[in-house]
């Protein structure tokens, strides 16, 4: 099962517009420490519709807590950042990988640009923005990382 996983998210709308996509897909949600927001929250129902119940999600305090209680190989990890020198459709996604995204605002902990740099993608943009929408980003690496998957 692939898992998307978002870091201090900050903005329900995106939160709850990833977790339909998981719900779509089979996908599981990991939340890891501070939310922005309330799961609870109407927001989130909004965006996830009555999805959300159907979510099968998680959720961390720290990511060392991550870490610990989901034991991923570094391999299976992919960290997705404007930072990032490598596109992820170069990246070769395992059926139980691991998506990960930092927060709206900030992008990952700044420690994981150094620590994952080797392990650290980007969608490419050719236009004159700055970053894409949480929301959207996972969903286009999601659905490539589904597309390597699919006849396995």
């Amino acid at each position: 099962m692939l898992n998307i996983v978002l870091i201090n998210p900050e903005i329900p709308f995106n939160t709850g517009n990833i977790g339909r996509s998981c719900v779509a897909t089979g996908t599981r949600l990991h939340l890891v420490g501070k939310l922005g927001f309330i799961i609870a929250s109407k927001e989130i129902r909004r965006s996830g519709l009555d999805y959300w119940p159907n979510l099968d999600y998680k959720r961390h305090n720290t990511w060392e807590d991550f870490l610990a209680e989901e034991k991923p190989t570094e391999d299976k990890m992919f960290f997705l950042s404007t930072k990032g020198k490598k596109s992820y459709w170069d990246a070769q996604f395992p059926a139980d990988g691991y998506l990960i995204f930092g927060a709206e605002s900030c992008g990952l902990p700044k420690d994981f640009y150094t620590r994952y740099a080797h392990r650290l993608f980007t969608i490419p943009m050719t236009g004159p923005v700055r970053s894409l929408n949480l929301s959207s980003s996972a969903a286009i690496v999601l659905f490539e990382a589904l597309r390597q998957n699919r006849n396995k």
